[in-house]
């Protein structure tokens, strides 16, 4: 049994990450930890009422928890990873913040289970995973969409010819933006489109292109109110000349689709990475102005990460593997802000 603790009542903790663990009878919920206002704000002499109020907000989040799911209540991140009451911890906070914590955690002899992005930049997901793999610890980037059957069944659509011959496919990936102050649009939290939405179209084409791709072209857009990216698109090629088109935003229509044109048919999947608990995807196949849709199934993503983190826990093959998908994913991210000046 996996013992694994929360870091930050967040908001996908509590509406995603506790349903599925429920259903998940390998890991045992021990409970979840809200900053204190040294790790919140960090040193200082005195604190602020209005940083006391952070604090207290945080607390009763946390307690929210307790009262829904039942478990304990840390005061402090780092009181539940001395506590020696867990074996893992999940961390779900803003990407600037997860090399920190996750090191910590590893250097506890934890396993971490982190949200995307594993953290801002190539150099410190290295570290992490040198730090895991010298203890034999699992590093898991919960990039849920890639283990939803929507993909599978779309791939064998494509395996078995409803398009043709593949010309191109694309992925999109973006949403409206969110309201003031959400960490997406603050660069000094990890905050901007490449690291959030871009980061699961690069993704999602790596797989499109077999775990090989090479990123051909980028480009971003400057968002003109706020210090990050608000918008990219890029260019990625597979050794044996496909090509996926990316783009993504966060100040945009909301779009989640992949489009695959062929040479006798054209088809398009909403949804295809953010496909939540019970929800039915289905793709479209266009033939010269006629339009045929395909129910697929439902799928739980997070709960199949989830069982996918256990797995790299208890296998040491699974958890090297995954080490390399990390290291892919943030070679790709660190080339695209090469390319576009952003480092």
């Amino acid at each position: 049994m996996i013992r694994i603790g929360i870091i930050c009542p967040s908001e996908i903790a509590f509406r995603r990450f506790m349903p599925a663990i429920q259903k998940e009878t390998r890991m045992q919920y021990v409970g979840v930890a809200y900053a204190t206002a040294e790790e919140w704000f960090g040193k200082q002499e005195t604190v602020t009422q209005a940083q006391q109020a952070v604090i207290d907000k945080e607390h009763e989040k946390a307690e929210k928890f307790r009262a829904a799911y039942g478990g304990c209540v840390f005061e402090g991140y780092q009181a539940m990873l001395q506590s020696g009451e867990i074996d893992a911890v999940y961390l779900p906070l803003p990407p600037a913040l997860h090399y920190r914590w996750a090191k910590l955690a590893l250097e506890q002899n934890l396993h971490v289970l982190i949200e995307k992005p594993s953290t801002t930049c190539l150099a410190d997901t290295e570290d992490l995973l040198e730090v895991a793999a010298q203890r034999g610890l699992a590093v898991h980037e919960n990039y849920m969409f890639a283990y939803h059957s929507q993909l599978r069944e779309v791939a064998d659509a494509l395996q078995a010819g409803v398009v043709g011959s593949v010309r191109l496919i694309r992925v999109d990936f973006g949403f409206p933006r969110r309201p003031a102050g959400d960490f997406r649009y603050v660069k000094a939290l990890g905050g901007g489109a490449l690291l959030d939405c871009g980061g699961y179209t690069l993704k999602y084409a790596d797989m499109l292109l077999g775990g090989q791709a090479t990123l051909e072209y980028a480009h971003i857009t400057p968002g003109t109110d706020c210090d990050v990216e608000i918008f990219g698109n890029a260019v990625l090629s597979g050794p044996d000349g496909a090509q996926v088109e990316t783009a993504f935003g966060m100040d945009n229509d909301y779009r989640c689709s992949i489009n695959v044109w062929g040479s006798t048919g054209t088809l398009v999947s909403n949804r295809i990475l953010t496909a939540p608990d019970g929800f039915v995807p289905e793709y479209t196949i266009y033939r010269n102005g006629e339009a045929e849709t395909v129910k697929m199934q439902p799928d739980d993503t997070f709960l199949k990460s989830l069982q996918y983190f256990v797995e790299c826990v208890e296998d040491a093959q699974t958890r090297m593997a995954h080490y390399e998908e990390l290291r892919r994913q943030e070679r790709l991210v660190d080339a695209f802000a090469e390319r576009t000046g952003m480092k």
